[in-house]
């Protein structure tokens, strides 16, 4: 399985990482610390999942999403963010997120997240 994580703080995306890395499955991970990274990545490889910071210089977690979904990409992504309003929240479902993960977060709660997500396309 092949996960993008993308945030500006290379301390949030290891944190990321090493809590996903408790899921017994072989998960190779690619970072990215923005938006325009991340779209690059994402014409290179092809990802099983992306997990995507909102506030990044640059482009933007939520402008991204909106530039993954216009390029075609359908893979599953999950917003994780310290934004907490509900309208930010119904902002990026509507730009095509398909989940929402508030920082700081659980390894629980990024697990259950991440596999509730996943579950939708991919057994785990």
């Amino acid at each position: 399985m092949n996960v993008l994580v993308v945030d500006d703080s290379g301390a949030m995306r290891k944190l990321i990482i090493s809590n996903l890395s408790a899921i017994p499955v072989s998960i190779d991970f690619v970072e990215a610390e923005n938006g325009d990274k991340a779209i690059y990545q994402l014409k290179l490889k092809e990802y099983d999942a992306i997990l995507m910071d909102w506030n990044m210089p640059g482009m933007s977690g939520l402008d991204a999403v909106h530039h993954i979904r216009a390029l075609g990409f359908n893979v599953p992504i999950i917003m994780v963010t310290t934004n907490t309003e509900r309208l930010n929240v119904i902002q990026a479902l509507k730009a095509g997120a398909n989940n929402y993960v508030i920082k700081p977060f659980t390894k629980e709660t990024l697990i259950a997240k991440f596999k509730e997500t996943i579950s939708k396309t991919i057994q785990i």
